[in-house]
């Protein structure tokens, strides 16, 4: 795979300056030979979003795609698979796409402001993970062993969970906030979502529909009921495999039907479709580039 960029940096979107009065300063080494006073009082700039964005040389004329990462996760997740095969950012790039990959409030690259969001931040276990994801039974977690014909790369499943990162459960308004202001900045737009990127995404679709050109939901952790909203939406719904390993899973895949059913623009696409095998990580599987094609009508 070879393509040239024209351009890539990166930029912020949404947040606040937030104002602290209280507190009292006092001096921290920062360095075993640096040291000054610091004062917790002042103002922050807080809940903004970072974006990297990629124009390649050759654009295609499409619609920007904008990446949406899932809960726990960073845009990182649409670079490189775990096992190093080109991410979808880089499928997108080679087919011409100008690509912007969010890193939403409090993750990544937007960094996170501690105390300033009710609770506690979570990060997610590998053992979690495994189960959560779909990779295989939890009895198989210790011994690596997936679930029978699993695509996902599973000798690199450690290095996966090096791309974890702390979440917070409140913050999906204003995750929601920071999608519309890219998309308020890109344009009409392919909206790329997977899992909790999903909820973002549904939950900005009344507010900032028209400049979703199309929405490509991958295992959306969130939805409207019935589709509500979406009927003249151009949508396709992804789902993966081992979906009867637990009811919870199994009431998602009943929504997902519905959902990519739900207008003559809608449709679904199943793991059976691409071969069977997929995890809740799509993107990432032994067949994310069957996958992509798929999505995109090839």
């Amino acid at each position: 795979m070879a393509y040239q960029l024209k351009d890539f940096g990166s930029y912020t979107v949404g947040g606040r300056l937030h104002r602290v009065t209280t507190g009292t300063p006092r001096t921290v080494h920062f360095t075993r030979t640096a040291s000054f006073e610091v004062d917790p009082r002042g103002h922050f700039a807080v809940e903004h979003a970072y974006v990297q964005y990629f124009i390649p040389e050759k654009r295609n004329g499409e619609a920007p795609m904008v990446f949406v990462h899932g809960g726990g996760m960073s845009g990182s997740c649409w670079d490189k698979t775990p096992d190093g095969r080109a991410g979808w950012l880089h499928l997108a790039l080679d087919a011409g796409y100008e690509v912007h990959v969010v890193d939403n409030v409090e993750r990544g690259r937007a960094g996170f402001a501690p105390g300033l969001w009710g609770g506690e931040p979570m990060l997610r276990s590998l053992e979690e993970a495994w189960v959560l994801f779909r990779i295989g039974a939890a009895e198989g977690f210790a011994s690596r062993t997936p679930f029978e014909n699993q695509r996902f790369p599973v000798a690199s499943f450690d290095r996966f969970a090096q791309g974890f990162v702390p979440r917070w459960l409140g913050t999906t308004p204003l995750h929601v906030d920071a999608l519309c202001a890219v998309l308020e900045r890109t344009g009409p737009a392919i909206v790329v979502c997977h899992s909790q990127g999903g909820e973002i995404t549904f939950d900005a679709q009344p507010r900032a529909g028209h400049l979703m050109e199309h929405i490509i939901a991958l295992e959306p952790s969130g939805y409207p009921d019935e589709g509500a909203g979406l009927r003249d939406t151009t949508l396709t719904v992804c789902a993966g495999d081992y979906l009867q390993e637990d009811a919870q899973w199994q009431a998602r895949r009943a929504a997902w039907r519905r959902l990519g059913a739900c207008g003559p623009r809608a449709r679904h696409i199943a793991s059976a479709d691409i071969g069977g095998g997929n995890s809740h990580m799509l993107m990432m599987d032994g067949n994310s580039a069957a996958l992509f094609e798929a999505v995109l009508g090839g």
